[in-house]
Parts: structure tokens; C-alpha cells; sequence
């Protein structure tokens, strides 16, 4: 059997992927399918809770995080150095410190601020848009 994807999502694809009406739900479905495994930390999760808060509301943090404390494909995950490579959010540098702690095949991100990994030879830290992300788990 193979491995799982380990996946890092930043907020705003966790944002993108929770309504049902919404083209990246299947993002959602397959995480409680355990179609992928999500890493995460405290750090993230904090965030998570909220943005979905403000965007829909302080139960449906509740519930989405209830659920994800649940899940067996929710990896707590434990960061150990503070690499720092984004310099334009400081705040981003959570997500890619915690893809480097999971060995993470993917962080799943839209912002523009994780392009600088692109550019970096080490660590390797691949971003993948919702859209290809969504599409490749699809299949």
C-alpha cells in the first residue's frame, strides 16, 4: 500500500475548502476520507481557528477543529527549528517550518508569499496551488 501524502494546507485553502458549495471541497472530503495526511502544530491550528471565526463562525471553527483533533490522518507535528525562510509575512514562516518538520510532499498555498521557496535549494519545500492540489487528489 502507499504511503499517504503528508500535506501541509495554509489557511486560506483550508478557508477555500470548507464551504460544500465550494469548487475545493473535495479537499475537505478526502482529509475526512483519509484520502491525505494534514500536519499541522499548535501554531497552525491557532490560526485556523481564527480565520474561520471571522470568515464563518466561531462553531464552525469548533467543529472543523473538533474534527480534526479526531481524525487519525491529522498529524500533530512538533517543529524544531525556525528556519525563517519567508521575509515579506514573517507569519508564513509556520507553515514551511512545519512542512520541513513532516517532510511534507506538499504545502498547499495560493499566497504569493511562499513563491520565495521556489528559489531555494535547501531545504526542498514543494508548494502546490489549491487548484493543481485539488485536481491531483481528484484522481
Amino acid at each position: 500500500m502507499p504511503a499517504l501524502l503528508k500535506v501541509v494546507l495554509d489557511t486560506n485553502a483550508v478557508l477555500r475548502s470548507i464551504s460544500r458549495r465550494s469548487t475545493f471541497s473535495i479537499v475537505m472530503d478526502k482529509l475526512y476520507n483519509g484520502g491525505f495526511d494534514l500536519h499541522v502544530t499548535n501554531d497552525i491550528l491557532l490560526e485556523y481557528e481564527e480565520k474561520i471565526s471571522e470568515v464563518f463562525s466561531k462553531e464552525t471553527a469548533e467543529l472543523l477543529l473538533g474534527a480534526f483533533t479526531l481524525l487519525p490522518n491529522v498529524k500533530k507535528t512538533e517543529v524544531y527549528y525556525q528556519l525563517g525562510l519567508i521575509h515579506t509575512d514573517k507569519d508564513d514562516n509556520k507553515f514551511s517550518d512545519c512542512a520541513f518538520a513532516a517532510n511534507a510532499h506538499y504545502l498547499v498555498t495560493n499566497d504569493r508569499h511562499f513563491d520565495v521557496l521556489k528559489s531555494i535549494d535547501f531545504p526542498v519545500i514543494n508548494i502546490i496551488r489549491l487548484e493543481e492540489f485539488a485536481s491531483l487528489i481528484s484522481n
